[in-house]
């Protein structure tokens, strides 16, 4: 559930469509604390999107992100330049759905400060809200004064 009460899009889906459970508040910690350590928040010009792209030894942990949050899209495995990896990529509704509203609410700059400005700078430059995942609606960046 999000901050302003409203329930977001997280649920289990079974490979036959059937929805199962939202997910527990483990599942959500180890999506953000991956997301933190390996992801990138970012886009194409076009559209915002997280990426999380880690070596083919993590497949377990692909696996089981898309059971966990199908609405992700994982790519791979591919192989150059001698590496091998996965890529998860989180884009266009389930993004602004899903995960958005659940970094909003997880994502601080308590938990990681780098990786919550890196957030928050995909959100400005694609113009998805403006929540600050701490419960407040700002456009503002901290140590900025705000506007008049």
């Amino acid at each position: 559930m999000t901050t302003d009460g409203e329930t977001t899009n997280l649920f289990h889906v079974t490979t036959d469509g059937e929805t199962t459970s939202p997910p527990s508040d483990f599942e959500i910690g180890v999506l953000v604390g991956v997301l933190v350590g390996e992801g990138s928040f970012g886009g194409d010009g076009r559209q915002p999107q997280i990426t999380l792209r880690m070596h083919v030894r993590h497949r377990a942990l692909f696996t089981w992100l898309t059971q966990v949050f199908p609405g992700g899209r994982l790519y791979g495995p591919y192989h150059h330049g001698g590496r091998s990896y996965y890529q998860w990529m989180g884009r266009g509704a389930y993004l602004k759905e899903s995960l958005v509203p659940l970094l909003d609410e997880h994502l601080t700059p308590d938990v990681d400060e780098y990786a919550w400005e890196r957030y928050l700078t995909m959100k400005d430059r694609y113009g998805i809200g403006q929540s600050t995942g701490a419960g407040e609606i700002t456009t503002q960046r901290r140590g900025s004064s705000p506007s008049e």
